[in-house]
C-alpha cells in the first residue's frame, strides 16, 4: 500500500501547483479527456468522481480502478465513495475546487451500482459525453496506458487552472467596477429592468430570496422584524430545518412569524 490518501493528495496538489499550465502528461487524447471532465460546466460530479477513484488506485495500487462498489463483491473493488466523502470532501473544499460539493456517489449516474465501469457501459448522465470520458479514464489506467498518479494530478491541475481563471475574472470585474462607480450609476428604470431580465430566466429563484431579504433588512425598524440568515439555496429544507427559503422573525424574539418558498416557473 503507498502513502496514505491525505499526503497522496498533497502530493499530487503540489504537483498540479508547480506544472501550472503546462500538462502533466503527453498523450493528447488522455489530456483532452481529461480537460472534458474537468471543465464541464454542465457536470461537475464527474471531476470528483475521477478524483475519488484515482486517489484510490494511487493508494491501493492491487485493486480495480473500474470497480468503485464493494457491492461487487470482488476482492480487488473498493468504495469509492469512502474516498470520495473521507478525503476528496476535504481537499475540494478547502482548496476551493470547482466540484460537486456533496459525493459524486449520491448523483443518479453513480449511485447504487454494482457492476464494473467499463467503456461501454450506460451510465445515463448529461452531458452523455463527460460520462464517457470519464470511463475512458478509467479504462486507461487499469489497461496501463495512463497512471492513477498521473490521472488524480492532471485532473487536479485543471481545477486549478478554473478556479484560477474564475477568481481572476472575479477581481477584474470588482476592478472595473470600483473604477467606474464615480460616473456609473443606474437609475430606478435601469435596476427595475435588469431584475425583470434576470427574473425571466430559467433556475433564477435565488436572486428573488436575496432581494426579499434585502427588503426586509432595509425595513426593519419599521416593520419590528428581521430575517434571519440565509441558508445555501442547494441545501433541502428538511437538512437546515428551516421552513423555507426565508425566515422572519420578530426583533426582540426568535420566533418564526413569516416564512417565504420561492420557487421558478421555469
Amino acid at each position: 500500500m503507498a502513502d496514505d490518501p491525505s499526503t497522496i493528495l498533497d502530493l499530487a496538489w503540489q504537483r498540479a501547483l508547480t506544472s501550472g499550465k503546462t500538462p502533466l502528461i503527453s498523450d493528447q487524447t488522455l489530456y483532452e479527456q481529461i480537460e472534458l471532465v474537468a471543465h464541464s460546466l454542465q457536470n461537475r460530479a464527474c471531476a470528483r468522481f475521477i478524483l475519488a477513484c484515482s486517489l484510490a488506485q494511487t493508494h491501493q495500487p492491487h485493486i480495480d480502478i473500474r470497480k468503485p462498489y464493494t457491492e461487487i463483491g470482488d476482492n480487488d473493488a473498493y468504495s469509492g465513495r469512502t474516498y470520495d466523502e473521507r478525503y476528496i470532501q476535504h481537499f475540494v473544499t478547502q482548496n476551493e475546487l470547482p466540484c460537486n460539493s456533496t459525493t459524486a456517489f449520491l448523483t443518479p449516474a453513480f449511485r447504487n451500482r454494482n457492476a464494473v465501469l467499463t467503456p461501454d457501459l450506460n451510465l445515463v448522465g448529461r452531458p452523455p459525453a463527460i460520462y464517457a470520458a470519464a470511463l475512458y479514464l478509467l479504462d486507461a489506467v487499469h489497461q496501463g496506458h495512463l497512471s492513477a498518479a498521473d490521472l488524480l494530478a492532471e485532473t487536479i491541475r485543471w481545477l486549478l487552472v478554473i478556479r484560477d481563471a474564475k477568481r481572476e475574472r472575479i477581481r477584474s470585474l470588482l476592478t472595473e467596477i470600483k473604477a467606474g462607480q464615480a460616473q456609473t450609476v443606474l437609475s430606478a428604470e435601469g435596476i427595475v429592468s435588469l431584475i425583470e431580465q434576470h427574473f425571466s430566466l430559467r433556475h433564477s429563484s435565488r436572486l428573488p430570496v436575496l432581494a426579499i431579504a434585502a427588503i426586509y433588512q432595509a425595513a426593519q425598524d419599521y416593520l419590528g422584524e428581521r430575517v434571519l440568515p440565509l441558508e445555501s439555496h442547494n441545501a433541502a429544507d428538511r437538512q437546515t430545518g428551516a421552513l423555507g427559503d426565508l425566515e422572519i422573525i420578530l426583533v426582540d424574539d426568535a420566533q418564526v412569524v413569516t416564512s417565504y418558498e420561492v420557487k421558478t416557473s421555469g
